[in-house]
């Protein structure tokens, strides 16, 4: 189904309707650096969770977990919300947490990874797929990836 599909003739607004608001996502942190933990942060601030903590051996790790989407007009990308999304409308991003952020008391490490909600369209939240991107793992240094993802192929539409 395309966009037009999901449109109020009136509103010209998405209308989601009956479908599952929440989007899937699956963040592929691709050959990370071993020894090291990584999560999902969960919350904003110093009121934060880090979830889904998995010790890196140095393969693919992956982050799988759901957001709520908020109807958006045709002509703008819809806007995704929750608990793991941080950032303003259109800036949205998502945080991977490392080292002693992963809550890995013996680390060396204490990084964030952010990686861009930007280029999720409405025809992707209507394919109903789970919403997949890889990014590296392994930053210059030899160390975790942070700060702001800067390479990587945004957002594919997979099967579930």
């Amino acid at each position: 189904m395309r966009v037009r599909d999901y449109l109020t003739p009136r509103q010209n607004i998405l209308d989601l309707g009956d479908m599952d608001r929440e989007q899937p996502l699956r963040i592929v942190l691709e050959r990370p650096p071993g020894g090291v933990d990584f999560g999902l942060q969960k919350g904003r601030g110093s009121a934060y969770e880090t979830v889904q903590t998995q010790r890196s051996e140095g393969s693919d790790l992956s982050f799988e977990f759901s957001v709520p989407v908020k109807a958006a007009r045709k002509d703008a990308n819809p806007d995704l919300g929750g608990p793991f999304v941080q950032g303003s409308p259109g800036q949205r991003f998502v945080y991977i947490d490392i080292g002693t952020y992963a809550r890995q008391a013996d680390s060396c490490w204490s990084r964030r990874l952010k990686i861009p909600l930007t280029g999720i369209t409405a025809d992707m939240i209507t394919a109903a797929g789970i919403l997949e991107t890889r990014v590296p793992g392994t930053g210059k240094d030899g160390g975790p990836s942070c700060a702001s993802v800067k390479t990587f192929d945004g957002w594919k539409v997979k099967s579930r």
